[in-house]
């Protein structure tokens, strides 16, 4: 199940507090999350980007377990 959009409206990003989008890319295999198309949450910054897990449907909004896209 993806992210209530209710909740994805008052999101922001911890690190520059740009919002955040819903995508299911996941990280393809290199190890960053635990299985390949997991839903994440991407900063919309252009500057910032940093992509959150979301783990059994709760978002890790932590700088720490955020990926940089590739």
């Amino acid at each position: 199940m993806p992210v209530e959009a209710s909740l994805l409206e008052i999101l922001a990003c911890p690190a520059c507090h740009a919002p955040l989008r819903a995508s299911k890319d996941g990280a393809a295999g290199d190890g960053a999350s635990d299985a390949p198309g997991e839903p994440e949450l991407q900063c919309t910054s252009d500057t910032c980007g940093l992509v959150y897990p979301v783990r059994d449907e709760i978002p890790v909004l932590l700088v720490d377990e955020a990926r940089r896209p590739a």
